[in-house]
């Protein structure tokens, strides 16, 4: 989590004037970052007229990077005409360990490694992998370089080979699935100005399923392989500000994805979703956080749906992928308080909500307002948070289910829930 401070010493004259030129622009107090990077990223130059307004916003530039868990200005008048403007920054730690531990669906041990670097050559880049044992094997290398080759331009590549066991619904039954994926993806970085950014890129995976246990059907092979292509646009909007725990403001991100792929059992199709999310600082210590998300696929009668129902997506306490679906509204909302923080240690509860609405595969738009489809968890939660190293959130939630044939459960993760 990061710190939003604005320092400003300004003198009167300072204040009421913008013809005042920055003769000298000093950033300070980083030990890892680059210094030619963080005056890569920042657009204020020496030379131009001193704008408070665009100093603040270079200051929450600054905040979002990974690297940085705070920063602020200062600007020294040195006669009518010139000013010194210095931007002093905290770092984060950014060598980040995860691990989990879980049972799986048949009580078998599992657990999750992986180790992620978020300032590598001290240039935000992120980079790192992972490992997971549930039964099979599992793996992943990330890098992404948002900054790779200009303050707007940058690259990501990911490969991944995921293997879990997998429920498909059917009208009258489940069957388990062992589902394996094996991807690569390359996705170009843009980012437009303050408010807005874009990703495109392309992912090359195959995908198998194999058979387990549960329902059988003529209609779906108890083995099958295939390849396919991902083609993924993203635009995000991100007017967030941040204080450690506390965020404010709105972000939207949409995500468009067209699937091709050569099946008797699946035909190419087209999915999308945005996530809206609004964020309220409400006294010294409250937050209102919320996240609204809607997303439609093509709306194929197949058990391979693309919008799962699962506890660690979109509705804590409902189970692990208890149902799928070819459209999907869901709606997040918490309230977030602080009950203890001293130094860089924090304590933070909250009660949430969260609750959606599916459609079924080759439903219709009426399918989310059959009480069937829809589904209600409320439920509390607890953070235990580090301030000065990046996304250290660790979240407890236990959601409770009061709508037809609900569950309960307890969710445990690694940073907020959204």
């Amino acid at each position: 989590m990061k710190k939003l401070i604005f320092v400003l010493f300004l003198l009167p004259l300072c204040m009421v004037s913008q013809s005042h030129r920055i003769d000298t622009l000093i950033i300070q107090g980083h030990k890892k970052t680059k210094t030619l990077f963080l005056r890569q990223i920042v657009e204020i130059k020496q030379g131009q007229l001193l704008d408070s307004t665009l100093l603040q916003q270079e200051i929450t530039r600054l905040i979002r990077l990974p690297s940085i868990a705070n920063a602020s200005f200062e600007v020294i008048t040195i006669n009518n005409e010139i000013c010194k403007v210095y931007i002093n920054v905290e770092e984060n730690y950014t060598l980040i360990p995860s691990a989990n531990i879980w049972t799986t669906t048949n009580a078998q041990f599992a657990y999750k490694l992986g180790l992620y670097e978020f300032n590598a050559l001290g240039r935000n880049i992120a980079f790192g992998g992972f490992y997971q044992n549930n039964g099979n094997d599992s793996y992943g290398v990330n890098l992404r370089a948002p900054f790779l080759f200009s303050n707007k331009w940058g690259l990501a590549i990911n490969y991944q080979k995921w293997v879990s066991e997998e429920p498909l619904y059917f009208d009258n039954g489940v069957a388990n699935y062992e589902y394996e994926n094996k991807s690569w993806e390359a996705l170009v970085l843009y980012q437009h100005n303050f408010l807005n950014r874009f990703e495109a890129g392309i992912t090359t995976f195959k995908e198998s399923y194999k058979f387990l246990n549960g329902l059988t059907s003529d209609n779906v092979p108890q083995q099958l392989a295939q390849n396919k292509l991902l083609f993924k646009l993203v635009y995000n909007y991100d007017n967030l500000t941040y204080d450690f725990q506390y965020i404010d403001g709105l972000k939207s991100t949409l995500i468009t994805q067209y699937v091709a792929t050569e099946s008797n059992f699946q035909n190419s199709f087209f999915i999308a979703w945005n996530d809206f999310f609004y964020y309220k600082r409400i006294g010294e210590k409250g937050n209102w956080a919320n996240r609204f998300r809607v997303g439609l696929s093509s709306n194929e009668e197949s058990p391979f749906a693309p919008f799962a129902l699962d506890n660690n997506i979109n509705l804590r306490g409902v189970g692990n992928i208890v149902d799928r679906g070819t459209g999907s509204i869901v709606l997040n909302t918490e309230y977030r308080y602080t009950l203890y923080e001293k130094g860089w240690f924090v304590l933070q509860g909250n009660v949430f909500t969260d609750m959606g609405a599916w459609r079924k595969p080759g439903g219709d738009f009426s399918d989310f307002r059959n009480s069937d489809n829809i589904y209600v968890y409320p439920g509390v939660g607890l953070r235990f948070i580090h301030k000065r190293i990046f996304n250290a959130v660790f979240r407890i939630d236990y959601g409770y289910g009061i709508t037809k044939n609900a569950s309960r459960g307890i969710v445990f993760g690694i940073g907020q829930y959204f």
